[in-house]
């Protein structure tokens, strides 16, 4: 707690043995005042020591995702498309975005895990605050906007598979503004790590990670695409474990290289120069570089029968972030983070229905 002056510390140390304890009470135990006591526990919530009122403490470790949240439409065409016309098709809808599926991966796997999005103030919107709610995933965090409605992608395939024509709402993303982060401050704060994907606007990545210099929580941030990917600053301090696929980091760092492993290496090992503490950057089958803190690795990716390579991506994060808050370094964790990412592609879905710590622990001697 070196963060904390001695009189926080005392405060907190109160609260903890009695978290009813009033200002009045408080205060008159230090000799303060009770403006004093109140000023303290304002900077002991904003520094994640209490969550708010009743002087809630936070979950030694737990994980805090901020990001995309979307509904996912997939239709998959019958026979092969006639433009202009009606054309017969198999539809399904899922959960999707990038910190959503994160989430959800992280409590799948035990991780004790909230979840700061926006979603309309619509069927969508509560369909997948329900869906995250079931799963164990804390969601009270969430905004629920009536300005525009909860974000969506359409995919349209044809007889094969292959994307043919896809659409997405996103605009409702544009509303999660730096305000945002003051009113969920202690949440985020009191977190083990926090993790967003770059759908927020520029001025909000900015602000969280500005903000997280001068916070306990570790932060993670996943570029989203090469578009997204410049919404972040040119300056990465502050970001402590950076993820990119190979396009993603040549694009901010003005890179072009991307034959061999070696090109990711570097890649990586550009982004900790522009500041960011650690940072993976994944290409495909090709495997992941990892650049640490002490030390570099490059690693192939774990082989797989592949069914759906959708959410492949976000399994990896999560199983990555899911190893490095139980306290493995980097470059053990970035390997389960790719075993969760191959179990995740020999499934249908975005997210491995069956994906547990039992059901990870079965198949870890697909590492060696």
């Amino acid at each position: 707690m070196d963060d904390l002056t001695s009189q926080e510390a005392a405060v907190l140390g109160i609260i903890r043995d009695n978290p009813f304890a009033g200002q009045q009470e408080i205060a008159e135990m230090l000799g303060l005042a009770r403006s004093t006591v109140a000023a303290h526990i304002v900077q002991l919530m904003q520094k994640g020591h209490v969550l708010g009122r009743g002087y809630v403490m936070p979950q030694p470790s737990r994980a805090i995702c901020l990001g995309g949240a979307v509904l996912d439409r997939k239709y998959h065409a019958k026979q092969e498309i006639v433009p202009g016309t009606s054309n017969p098709v198999d539809s399904t809808r899922s959960m999707g975005g990038v910190a959503r599926n994160v989430a959800e991966n992280l409590a799948r796997l035990g991780t004790q895990t909230g979840f700061i999005s926006i979603v309309g103030d619509d069927e969508g919107g509560r369909t997948l605050m329900t869906y995250m709610r079931e799963r164990g995933i804390d969601v009270s965090q969430m905004i629920i906007s009536t300005e525009r409605p909860t974000a969506e992608y359409a995919a349209i395939l044809d007889p094969h598979g292959d994307l043919s024509l896809g659409i997405a709402d996103m605009g409702i993303f544009d509303l999660l503004r730096p305000e945002h982060l003051d009113r969920v401050w202690p949440h985020l704060a009191s977190a083990s790590f926090v993790f967003s994907d770059c759908n927020p606007p520029a001025e909000t990545l900015a602000a969280l990670i500005t903000r997280r210099r001068d916070a306990r929580f570790r932060l993670a941030i996943d570029a989203v695409s090469t578009v997204k990917a410049m919404r972040l600053p040119k300056d990465l301090t502050g970001i402590d474990l950076l993820f990119m696929n190979i396009d993603e980091a040549n694009a901010i760092l003005g890179l072009s290289a991307r034959e061999t492993i070696n090109d990711a290496l570097k890649a990586a090992h550009g982004l900790q120069k522009a500041g960011a503490r650690e940072a993976v950057v994944t290409m495909g089958a090709a495997g992941i570089a990892v650049a640490g803190i002490d030390a570099s690795a490059s690693f192939e990716a774990v082989e797989a029968k592949a069914i759906d390579m959708t959410g492949a991506g976000d399994a990896m994060i999560a199983g990555t972030l899911h190893r490095v808050i139980a306290g493995d370094d980097i470059h053990t964790a970035a390997r389960i983070g790719a075993l969760v990412a191959t179990l995740t592609t020999e499934s249908a879905a975005s997210v491995h229905p069956e994906l547990s710590e039992a059901f990870l622990q079965a198949h870890m001697h697909r590492l060696s």
